[in-house]
């Protein structure tokens, strides 16, 4: 028979139990822990040997509140599963722990609905600042947030007025970049695997694609075939090809694919179907994500600076959170690059 006792009833310590162990007053333990400047050394050094001794372990958000402002940074990304913001997120990290601030992550998954629940949770954790990817184009929401006082910077989304800093990169120029690269190899008939015109950067890249087709005297409707993807993943990438004519004349000899996580998908699909990329399909993507070198074929793909980008980001807000009243709202906007490899030339 098994011998089964209750374990005992365990009880968070308190700044009371810290308070009767040193000799002194909870309002001493409080000034202690949040303003040591008004507690004298002595005092100072008993109620610290207290606090290791019990193992005393202080409320983070108690202190938050007793502080006005948190010691932690809210980012919000549109979907965090896609690599290009895990990417990002160590250059907003590395400046955030300089000054000791933690980052609380949130994903709106292109939800408006979930992004105002979490601004709503951040707001509410008093955070001094916020980064985010809006869900869509519409930020009078964000403007509000940064009235009441919170720190508010877009991120790898381009500044829509002067009222908020914003750091981006020029998703134009870089689906200029990657129509170019396809029309210089010879690619009359493109797909572009693009999402929804709501969200940006989608609109941005196929501006940038349509405007080199008509830089080498094309007419875009002959040209690319746009198929709109609901959501920017692997699946819907190599689900995209059954809208396609991948057989015959007429068929596209080209996939412009609107990020990495979506090229991966339709690389997939094409070798499930015994299409050769890039023999008998060029394929490339957007981001230059990780993986984008690490696939066979080897991905081409317009890379963004992801570490810089979040580096910017973060040092922007640190600013506009400060409230400094000579402060100037800027919009950084970094230029992308093309990275060729395999998927496009053999």
């Amino acid at each position: 028979m098994t011998d089964i006792h209750k374990p005992a009833e365990r009880r968070r310590l308190s700044m009371v139990d810290v308070a009767a162990h040193a000799g002194v007053s909870v309002g001493t333990v409080s000034n202690a822990l949040n303003r040591p400047e008004l507690v004298a050394e002595r005092t100072l050094r008993r109620v610290r040997a207290s606090i290791k001794t019990l193992g005393f372990v202080p409320s983070a958000p108690a202190r938050q509140l007793r502080g006005g402002t948190g010691r932690s940074v809210g980012v919000m990304v549109r979907d965090i599963g896609n690599p290009f913001f895990s990417e990002v997120l160590p250059g907003i990290e590395t400046r955030l722990s300089q000054e000791h601030l933690l980052l609380m992550l949130c994903s709106s998954s292109d939800s408006l609905e979930k992004e105002a629940y979490y601004l709503q949770v951040l707001e509410q954790h008093r955070v001094p600042g916020i980064l985010i990817t809006p869900a869509g184009p519409d930020i009078s929401h964000l403007v509000e947030l940064r009235g009441r006082g919170v720190g508010v910077v877009l991120l790898d989304r381009p500044g829509a007025d002067s009222q908020l800093c914003a750091v981006a990169v020029d998703n134009v120029r870089g689906g200029e970049l990657a129509g170019a690269h396809l029309l210089s190899l010879g690619h009359r008939r493109i797909a572009f695997l693009n999402g929804p015109s709501i969200v940006r950067q989608c609109a941005d890249r196929r501006e940038g694609l349509v405007k080199a087709v008509r830089a080498a005297g094309l007419d875009p409707e002959e040209v690319i075939t746009e198929i709109t993807l609901p959501a920017l993943t692997p699946h819907e990438g190599e689900a995209a090809l059954e809208r396609l004519r991948l057989g015959g004349k007429g068929r596209p000899t080209a996939l412009f694919c609107v990020n990495d996580t979506v090229a991966l998908g339709a690389l997939r699909g094409l070798e499930s179907r015994g299409i050769g990329v890039p023999r008998d399909m060029a394929v490339m993507g957007y981001d230059d994500v990780e993986f984008a070198a690490l696939l066979s074929p080897s991905l081409t793909s317009i890379r963004q600076p992801k570490q810089q980008l979040g580096q910017a980001a973060a040092e922007l807000l640190l600013t506009d959170a400060r409230g400094d009243a000579n402060h100037w709202h800027q919009e950084i906007v970094f230029q992308p690059s093309l990275m060729v490899r395999a998927s496009t030339s053999t």
